[in-house]
């Protein structure tokens, strides 16, 4: 953040933004060619992708906000059906071009009006569908998504956290090859390192993986002592290894999305994005209310042109 803000300069940046993204919206297009930003973009196979993808959390209400239960009330106050599509318009403008988020119905019927008023923006999505040995409910939530639009699907990172055995890597393969076989490419979340380390070693076919990157240096990150690269051990841990991550990304070649890369919220994204791309990361993801999208924009901008000399290759 670049300065700390009153309430009244918040709501009046807030309603300015909100504002002009209504604008957009009551036209026949989310966004026009004369208005719209160009943001720098990666190839995710035959997608040109935003360098700073617009994350989906808070479109959902899941702030992971540790304990501070009012918050997933406030967000969800906060980010009504219209409010998202004007987040949405505004995150296009600005030149974000695609959208990562679980499969929720109602964000899925937001989404598809965003379409319906003219909207561009890629949808990548992941399935909540438990992936069962015979894969027969998550096979057909993955073909109703085909069919809803979507653009890419993805293993939802929760899920894979549970596949790193044999037989889990074995089943994770098969639900790649199912999506693939659809007509969509395929990526793989993880929290977990290990997910990662396995999926490379059995040759696993994602086309790219989206994992968690981010330092522990801010106030509520791991102890000294706590080193276990399990999220779920140390609620607010995403990333329990970076430095192991960064250093077996490196011998990774395919795409990788970043994400949790502020430690939700932890991190100023001047910091957070940073690290990422200096980390190795070739996109960032990142949840952004409306108010935060511009200024998030302008920092993901500056800090990929003055990344030099990462550890490794630039993949997308």
């Amino acid at each position: 953040m670049e300065s700390p803000i009153s309430r009244r300069t918040f709501v009046k940046g807030s309603t300015l933004a909100s504002t002009g993204a209504a604008l957009a919206l009551g036209s026949a297009a989310a966004s026009t060619p004369e208005t719209q930003k160009i943001l720098l973009r990666g190839k995710l196979g035959d997608m040109e992708v935003s360098r700073l993808l617009l994350g989906g959390n808070l479109l959902t209400h899941y702030t992971h906000s540790r304990d501070l239960r009012y918050v997933y009330n406030l967000t969800a106050h906060y980010n009504t059906p219209e409010k998202i599509l004007e987040t949405l318009a505004l995150a296009e403008q600005h030149g974000v071009n695609t959208l990562v988020i679980h499969t929720v119905d109602a964000a899925l019927r937001v989404l598809q009006e965003h379409r319906r008023r003219g909207g561009k923006m890629q949808w990548i999505i992941c399935p909540t569908t438990p992936i069962e040995p015979d894969l027969v409910k998550y096979g057909e939530h993955v073909m109703r998504m085909v069919d809803d639009g979507v653009d890419s699907i993805y293993i939802w990172g929760v899920h894979a956290d549970r596949m790193t055995s044999p037989q889990g890597i074995d089943l994770l393969g098969k639900a790649v090859d199912m999506v693939k076989a659809n007509g969509v490419s395929c990526g793989i979340g993880a929290h977990l390192l290990e997910v990662i380390r396995q999926c490379e070693a059995n040759k696993i076919r994602g086309d790219y993986y989206i994992k968690t990157l981010h330092h522990h240096n801010y106030q509520t990150g791991p102890k000294p002592g706590e080193t276990a690269d399990d999220y779920r051990e140390f609620p607010g841990y995403w990333c329990g290894l970076p430095d192991e991550t960064v250093e077996l990304m490196k011998t990774v070649e395919k795409p990788w999305i970043a994400f949790k890369v502020m430690a939700a919220g932890a991190i100023p994204p001047e910091d957070a994005f940073r690290y990422a791309f200096a980390g190795g990361a070739d996109f960032i993801l990142a949840g952004m209310f409306d108010f935060e999208i511009a200024q998030d924009v302008r920092i993901a901008e500056k800090t990929f042109a003055e990344t030099k000399d990462r550890p490794r290759p630039w993949w997308a």
